[in-house]
């Protein structure tokens, strides 16, 4: 989309617009938010790249999608469960419809938006753990090949807030200002019409798109295992969080004085802090295999696929003949009738 322009006293600036449409009505009743193509895009694109890695590394092809299908559910279900936690108020409390999900603002609505990054990543990890122990992966091994695609994927997902018009900051007159309209129920009042604002999703693609390029340059070297790339995902990707979610000027909780997100970002980056420091300790070698110990491949060497093995066929060449020694006894008899003849 091109970029529109507006004449102001000091001449010609450009701006960022705001799409006018955000969902697609496919059919009487069903309704395909661009939103939600953003996320799954950005599921597929992480899930293509965690393939290509964890094969390199040795793993089964395509074992990135038995951990998927704990992981990603558990996933939405947390980022689901975050965001309600951390907006009390519009789920909960007097006149509000918090449990019936046949009416709108439920908590089980997720279809009507809201859902959190953070709690994503501990009902992904939930999933993605309990996915490792099903197919035999290690889980380090799993969050350092997802670390590059979980970032492409929320990269991917973020220019869903920008087809929703939401999650933008604070007003600003830099050419690059998001356009928002006055008639948005986000825009804040007693702004004049036209007020431009910093488009933090844009902030957020170009930082973890820039990240995707510092993980798979860092994850080249063989220091990087044992979950240290994962814990280098956690702490670039909860800076940039920390600086992002300081401009925004949507509603959110407050604790400690700072916003919910906010305080969720310093925790991620002292988690990826964490993980670094006590991973290198216990961990200065390489890792040995992607498999836990005693669930190694047992197909690595195999020189031909199942089909192709003749062994798999039912043999149906004559039996041998067996020689027959001379001067030796019949075993058996020639069958006689009732009379006695042969």
């Amino acid at each position: 989309m091109s970029l529109a322009l507006h004449s102001t006293f000091a001449g010609v600036l450009a701006s960022i617009p705001s799409p006018t449409v955000s969902y697609w009505d496919v059919w009487p009743g069903i309704r395909i938010h661009f939103y939600a193509l953003c996320i799954i895009a950005g599921i597929i694109a992480a899930t293509f790249l965690t393939n290509h890695r964890l094969t390199k590394r040795g793993a089964e092809p395509w074992v990135v999608i038995d951990i998927s299908i704990l992981a990603v559910p558990l996933a939405i279900i947390g980022a689901r469960i975050f965001h309600v936690l951390t907006h009390p108020n519009d789920y909960f409390g007097e006149g509000i419809n918090t449990w019936n999900p046949f009416q709108p603002g439920s908590v089980w609505a997720i279809w009507e938006g809201g859902i959190a990054i953070f709690g994503a990543l501990i009902g992904g990890a939930i999933g993605a753990y309990l996915g490792c122990r099903w197919t035999g992966i290690r889980f380090w091994t799993f969050a350092d090949a997802l670390a590059p695609g979980l970032l492409l994927a929320q990269a991917m997902g973020r220019f869903g807030n920008w087809f929703n018009n939401e999650l933008f900051g604070l007003p600003t007159d830099l050419p690059w200002g998001l356009e928002i309209p006055s008639t948005n129920s986000a825009f804040p009042p007693g702004l004049p019409e036209g007020t431009l604002f910093h488009p933090t999703f844009l902030y957020e693609v170009i930082w973890n798109g820039l990240g995707v390029i510092v993980l798979l340059w860092l994850g080249r070297k063989l220091f990087f295992q044992w979950g240290r790339l994962f814990a280098i995902y956690l702490i670039w990707y909860s800076a940039g969080r920390i600086v992002w979610e300081s401009i925004r000027i949507d509603p959110s909780e407050i604790i400690l004085g700072l916003r919910s997100n906010v305080l969720a970002a310093i925790i991620g980056v002292l988690v990826g802090l964490a993980i670094l420091i006590v991973q290198t300790r216990r961990h200065p070698g390489l890792e040995p295999s992607p498999y836990q110990l005693g669930r190694e491949r047992t197909d690595a060497d195999a020189d031909v696929q199942s089909q192709n093995n003749p062994s798999d066929f039912v043999d149906v060449s004559e039996p041998p003949t067996e020689e027959v020694t001379a001067g030796a006894t019949a075993t058996s008899t020639a069958p006689t009738s009732e009379d006695g003849s042969r």
